[in-house]
Order: structure tokens, then sequence, then C-alpha cells
């Protein structure tokens, strides 16, 4: 073990080529801190970073056999740490995102339930008023309001002048606005 401890990087790699378990072990201990710290300034989380650089000592080691580096082994090893890095915050920040849509589009169905409600609970107020209204004003509204006809044609249904129809749903208006303000007046309060 002493005397791997002399040999170049070079020599390593060839002795690592060969299957030499002692030869990878002499790498791994020569650059697995240095490693461990590069990864650990870019993760700031110290398994994430562990489990990186073990990520690609086991690399090293299934790949030895096809293994031709160009140039220095331990900017390899950096650049390999690098990747994996970059990988692992895509991830994560992917991960992130994904979180935060679904959380999002939960606020927005919650929202649009409530307002769902808030819209029926509206609806069954506006209906119990119209329920109190004259018969006549009842049915000149809920033919304008709900059937869509026009003044004009009220008033030929109900044998009646525009104007007393418009003067019924201006009356009736009245009496739902002023009904319906104290309603939301205690709802929103």
């Amino acid at each position: 073990m002493a005397i791997l401890g002399t040999l170049t990087d070079i020599e390593l790699l060839s002795l690592l080529r060969e299957d030499d378990n002692a030869a990878f072990t002499e790498i791994y201990h020569r650059y697995w801190r240095k490693l461990l710290h590069y990864a650990l300034q870019k993760t700031s989380e110290y398994m994430d970073a562990e489990n990186l650089v073990q990520d690609v000592f086991v690399s090293l080691w299934n790949r030895r056999g096809q293994l031709e580096l160009s140039g220095e082994l331990s900017n390899y090893l950096v650049v390999s740490v690098k990747y994996r890095v970059i990988k692992l915050l895509a991830k994560q920040r992917s991960q992130r995102l994904y979180v935060e849509d679904k959380l999002q589009n939960a606020d927005l169905l919650d929202d649009s339930t409530q307002e769902y409600l808030s819209f029926n609970q509206l609806k069954a107020e506006l209906e119990e008023i119209i329920v109190t209204l004259p018969e006549k004003a009842q049915l000149i509204y809920r033919m304008n309001k709900e059937q869509g006809m026009s003044h004009r044609q009220i008033s030929e249904e109900l044998d009646m002048s525009e104007k007393a129809v418009n003067a019924s749903l201006v009356r009736t208006k009245k009496t739902l606005r002023a009904s319906l303000n104290s309603f939301l007046g205690m709802y929103l309060l």
C-alpha cells in the first residue's frame, strides 16, 4: 500500500484497468476528501455531496476497463462531480417547481370551491328575496333575467306597456339591491 502512494495517477490508472483493487483504493483515498469538499460547496448538503462522490467512484470502478483520459485524473474526477451536482440541482429544482405547482393548483381549487359555495349562497339568498316580491313583479323579473326576454317582449306577453314593465323592473332591482346589500354586509363581515 505504501508503494502505491508513490505512484503517479497514470500508473494507478494503468493498474486500475487491470482490475487492481489496491490501485482503486489509493485513488479513492487520494481524491475523496477534495471531491467531497467541492461537492459540499455546491450542494450545501453533506448527504448529497457524499452520495455524489460515491457515485463518481462507483462509476470510475465500473468503467475502469474502457477509461481513457486525455487529461489529469483529478480534473476528470472534479468534472464528474460537477456534472453530477448539476444533474442533482436540476432534479431538485424540477421537484421543487412540481411541488409549488401542485400547491398553487390546490390553492386555486380551494379558492374556486369557496367561490362556488359563496355564489350558491348568494344565489339562494337572491331566490329567497325574489319569492317575497309581488307575483307580477316576480314574473316580469324572471322573464327578463332568467328567460332573457326584452322589455318589449314582456309587455306583449303580459299585455302591458313597456313603461310599466320598465318601472316594475326598476322597483324590483332597487328591492334586490337593498336586500342583497344588507346580506353582503353581514356576509363580508
